[in-house]
């Protein structure tokens, strides 16, 4: 899709299956569907406006009023949504700093353990201003280099959305890439080949200014419909 920006296109959105090997559970499957949309001449901000019309829209369409339900507890998902930073949660519940924490390597635990399962209640929470490490798509903020421009949605304890200003500088992009590849070797895991075509077209300046967002179509529609596990909201899950 990106590539399609370099190109010249100006918005894009698709809707289609996404695979992710060995996780199964109430809020993960091995096969989901995402919907993914990008916007040139546009920054993290204006894609969150997207996300507040869409999911607004989606719940009035699918019970006639702008609300949700998670675990029996009813979501206002028109009114004012919640915005607060990272560094605050890690603060209030986390146990300890962003920068603690990703030293030693607690960051995913502390986040998914004690923080994630208060947000969304009883409104959507965005949170902003992830850290570089955890951005490795992302802008880095003018005013403070070492958070980027990310948020992330979360309705009734459910991660909806990644959403982040795109990174436009190759040399910069070029070095997260091979970080993050050196990041997977030294976990024996397999490292993703470097995306050629997209820093060439980074090098030549092809990219405008532009700013996307992957959204979990089966976690919105559990909260759409209170559906307990993500099973329940898709035709044929896997039996095993």
């Amino acid at each position: 899709m990106k590539r399609l920006l370099a190109a010249g296109a100006r918005r894009l959105f698709q809707l289609g299956p996404c695979f992710r090997q060995g996780e199964r559970g109430a809020r993960h499957l091995p096969e989901f569907t995402m919907l993914e949309w990008y916007r040139a001449d546009a920054d993290y901000h204006d894609i969150l406006d997207d996300a507040r019309a869409l999911v607004r829209a989606a719940a009035v369409a699918v019970n006639g009023t702008p609300r949700g339900r998670r675990d029996g507890r009813v979501l206002d998902l028109g009114g004012e949504w919640e915005c607060v930073t990272l560094d605050a949660l890690f603060a209030q519940w986390g146990g300890c700093s962003v920068e603690a924490a990703l030293a030693e390597g607690s960051f995913e635990q502390r986040l998914v353990e004690r923080i994630e399962p208060r947000l969304g209640f009883p409104r959507p929470t965005v949170v902003f201003d992830y850290p570089a490490a955890q951005g490795a798509l992302a802008r880095p903020k003018p005013d403070c280099p070492a958070r980027v421009e990310r948020w992330e949605l979360y309705i009734g304890g459910l991660e909806i959305a990644n959403t982040y200003s795109e990174l436009t500088d190759a040399a910069e992009q070029e070095r997260r890439f091979r970080a993050a590849a050196e990041l997977r070797t030294s976990q024996n895991r397999s490292a993703y080949p470097l995306d050629e075509h997209f820093l060439a077209a980074l090098r030549a300046g092809l990219l405008p200014r532009c700013a996307g967002s992957a959204l979990g179509f089966d976690r919105l529609l559990m909260i759409l419909t209170g559906a307990a596990t993500i099973a329940e909201v898709v035709a044929f899950p896997p039996e095993c």
